[in-house]
């Protein structure tokens, strides 16, 4: 199974939480970690390889900050998560497909369904965390022609279809949309896929594969069906501690910490 992260230093701790809750389940095949990085040490990889050694074979790609100087960055939205938007180019050529996981999230049931899930003819397989009448304002935002559906995806969890996207992406397309809507972008990865390939993605349960706090209470609040912590550890596989609202934070509100402190 093949499975990808980008990721900074500041992030290390998260990523070895993630990769807990992952190897605590066999998958039928081993687990390939790719991380696409910056700034990883050798003293960070020699760390990994050390605690993780019998249950995954690393891959750590050292990507040059130069690629990636024209695209908009923040604190909050570093230079790494544009890694994952062009991740077809970057990985190695032999392969096909792999699932990429932003390592503020946890996997509490095995991944095997997910992976293994048919794309049809999508360079993607994602979650949604936008209702519909939201949706059609980013479409706006982000100069969509409204008359055709383009859902908003949440980056944190996607399977990628590697073999399609090396064929039918465009970097330079990228680029240009970059250039030309850069001030109207919010979300700069998840407007950029939305925008570009909103119409070659496959939309999948949140429940299921990018559940967080906010669209746990969201879905409850909605619907006459009530999911309890009980359900969420027998049906849901991904937990994502998106946004600033994170599990190892004082101040954090919500009821799926208890997941993460279960890895710790």
């Amino acid at each position: 199974m093949n499975l990808l992260f980008t990721l900074n230093h500041s992030y290390l701790f998260a990523f070895e939480t993630c990769l807990k809750s992952i190897v605590r389940f066999t998958p039928k095949e081993k687990y390939h970690i790719y991380v696409l990085h910056s700034d990883l040490t050798q003293e960070d990889q020699r760390c990994l390889h050390q605690y993780f050694d019998y249950d995954v074979i690393f891959h750590f790609l050292w990507i040059d900050e130069k690629t990636f100087e024209d695209f908009p960055e923040s604190y909050r939205y570093p230079q790494a998560m544009y890694y994952r938007l062009l991740a077809a180019f970057l990985l190695p050529s032999h392969l096909e497909k792999i699932l990429y996981l932003d390592p503020d999230t946890i996997v509490i049931n095995p991944l095997d369904e997910l992976y293994e899930m048919d794309f049809d003819d999508a360079y993607f397989i994602a979650c949604t965390h936008v209702r519909k009448l939201l949706n059609k304002i980013n479409e706006i935002r982000l100069g969509l022609d409204i008359k055709e559906e383009h859902p908003y995806i949440n980056s944190g969890v996607i399977l990628m279809n590697l073999k399609s996207l090396r064929i039918h992406q465009n970097i330079q397309e990228m680029k240009d949309y970059i250039q030309l809507h850069a001030h109207h972008l919010t979300l700069p990865d998840q407007d950029i896929l939305t925008a570009l390939y909103g119409n070659k993605i496959k939309i999948v349960d949140y429940i299921k594969y990018n559940l967080s706090d906010r669209m746990l209470l969201f879905y409850n609040a909605s619907l006459k069906h009530h999911i309890d912590l009980k359900w969420i550890q027998e049906h849901t596989v991904i937990i994502h501690y998106c946004g600033k609202n994170k599990p190892w934070n004082e101040h954090y509100v919500g009821v799926l910490k208890r997941f993460y402190d279960d890895i710790k």
